[in-house]
């Protein structure tokens, strides 16, 4: 699944979007000390009152809203599961009958609650729909338009919303003229920030894959692995933050835990690269024959395959691992990178990282940084110093 496919979904979530079709809704009331199913509730989407369809219209569209493998997933479903969820999942994407696809959402509830304990109440939403999508890329020469030939695509889409109390509040009666102090009791559903959920199913090539799930979480780089091994019956996913670390580990292995600027810059240039030169739908990946290749031209002396390869096997135990090419240059453009100091941190774009060294002045080490242009501090422009 890739970004601009989830980008071409989560835009259809608005009202009166006429490539979008929300049939029913059901919301399922979880009680944080019973760990029970308190109310549930279902009814046609239609129905609901406009300002509600608003409210959830915005869950849903912060729900897949996010990186992908920092906090949207894309998942194979496990082969031996007892019990499986894509079984569940299927049957309830396909049944044109609203009852059954109420008991089938239920028996998912069911999975949520067993092994788990909640710290506050929870609301579990669940919609059905379906959404369009063009069967080619609309070319702009052509008199006809996109939307003369279209995917019908149907669609479950969960999200798990925790609940706050409200707060105390002193308000104004303009009727009674006084100030009143009042205490509500019901609890918010916050659907504004979505603990987590899915989307099912998946998207592949623009056609929809029953047999992979999109989880999304609630924070980046945080899935709920018991939600995914053991509700959604998934395989477990490694987040890009964790496949950034693995990337280190390699090259420690391989070259050491010093390097220079010059060649980490170098290296995050190669990866980068990679991505920009990609042109094929599936994201690009990194083998060690890539590492290898990366860290040579980096200037990375005794690299050679064996190595590396023997770095992949200690590090992830296979040799034949991959990694996404995205997961290890953060945003190249963008400030993305830190270097963490005692007395400062500097926030850096990984493309700048060349202008930056550390360097041994007066028996002191110091963070040198090139720059075009005058320093401004508060407003004072630095005085430049000969070394």
């Amino acid at each position: 699944m890739l970004k601009k496919e989830i980008a071409h979904i989560r835009k259809q979530f608005k009202l009166d979007h006429e490539m979008l079709t929300i049939f029913d809704i059901l919301n399922v009331y979880i009680m944080k000390d019973s760990s029970e199913i308190y109310h549930y509730e279902r009814q046609p989407f239609a129905l609901l009152d406009r300002e509600k369809q608003e409210l959830y219209m915005g869950n849903f569209k912060k729900l897949l809203t996010g990186e992908l493998d920092q906090k949207m997933f894309e998942l194979t479903f496990q082969e031996e599961a007892e019990e499986p969820t894509r079984v569940l999942l299927h049957q309830g994407l396909v049944t044109g009958d609203a009852d059954e696809w109420l008991q089938l959402m239920l028996l998912l509830v069911e999975k949520m609650l067993k092994d788990t304990k909640y710290e506050k109440d929870m609301v579990v939403t669940f919609v059905r729909g379906q959404y369009f999508s063009p069967t080619k890329v609309r070319n702009e020469e052509a008199e006809e338009s996109e939307k003369d030939e279209m995917f019908s695509n149907p669609f479950i889409l969960c999200s798990v919303n925790s609940t706050e109390q409200q707060r105390k509040t002193l308000m104004f009666d303009y009727v009674e003229r006084e100030f009143k102090y009042n205490v509500f009791v019901d609890p918010i559903i916050r659907l504004n920030s979505p603990e987590q959920g899915f989307f099912y199913p998946s998207v592949t090539d623009n056609h929809s894959n029953v047999n992979r799930v999109l989880y999304c979480a609630g924070k980046a780089n945080d899935p709920n692995l018991h939600f995914i091994e053991q509700v959604l019956n998934a395989e477990k996913t490694v987040t890009a933050l964790e496949e950034r670390a693995i990337f280190e580990e390699i090259v420690k292995e391989v070259a050491g835990d010093q390097l220079d600027s010059a060649t980490i810059a170098h290296v995050y240039e190669e990866v980068h690269r990679v991505i920009e030169n990609h042109e094929e739908e599936e994201p690009p990946k990194l083998d060690y024959t890539d590492v290898e290749r990366m860290l040579t031209a980096g200037g990375v002396e005794n690299v050679t395959k064996e190595k590396v390869e023997r770095a992949f096997q200690n590090v992830v135990d296979d040799k034949n691992y991959e990694i996404k090419a995205s997961s290890v240059v953060p945003k190249f453009t963008s400030k993305s990178i830190k270097i963490e100091t005692k007395v400062a941190t500097i926030s850096i774009s990984p493309q700048d990282l060349k202008y930056v060294r550390q360097v041994n002045h007066q028996g002191k080490r110091c963070i040198l940084i090139e720059v075009d242009e005058d320093a401004v501090i508060e407003g004072f422009t630095l005085t430049t110093e000969t070394l």
